[in-house]
């Protein structure tokens, strides 16, 4: 219904050809980085969250006191939601970064007059 709309009304709106926005260099690139930046932050969560368990299943060393009569798992329990919090502060910030480079490469596409009707 848009469409019809603005066609009506004379607007014309571009949309990018996605073939050529995937294969231009710049996307690879975004790809590329993006891997880079989440690849390592993925295995470091995991492995993070997954040693509570396996240190607690296979090991005793986390069972002493800490703080009182606060254990060494209660600390490393808590330090896995200060973890998540700071990983999702820190992908959402990178994130906005890729937004901001994705919307360029389209620009781009569009200014090249690669779009599709």
């Amino acid at each position: 219904m848009r469409n019809e709309n603005q066609q009506m009304e004379g607007h014309d709106e571009k949309k990018p050809d996605y073939v050529k926005v995937v294969n231009s260099n710049q996307f690879k690139k975004l790809m590329h980085n993006k891997k880079k930046f989440i690849v390592p932050l993925t295995v470091f969560f995991m492995i993070f969250y997954f040693l509570l368990p396996i240190l607690t299943s296979y090991t005793t060393f986390l069972n002493k006191p800490a703080f009182g009569d606060i254990s060494w798992v209660w600390l490393f329990a808590f330090a896995q939601f200060i973890m998540t919090w700071v990983l999702c502060t820190i992908y959402v910030k990178k994130a906005a970064t890729f937004d901001k480079q994705a919307d360029q490469i389209i620009e781009d596409q569009l200014k090249k007059g690669g779009t599709t009707k």
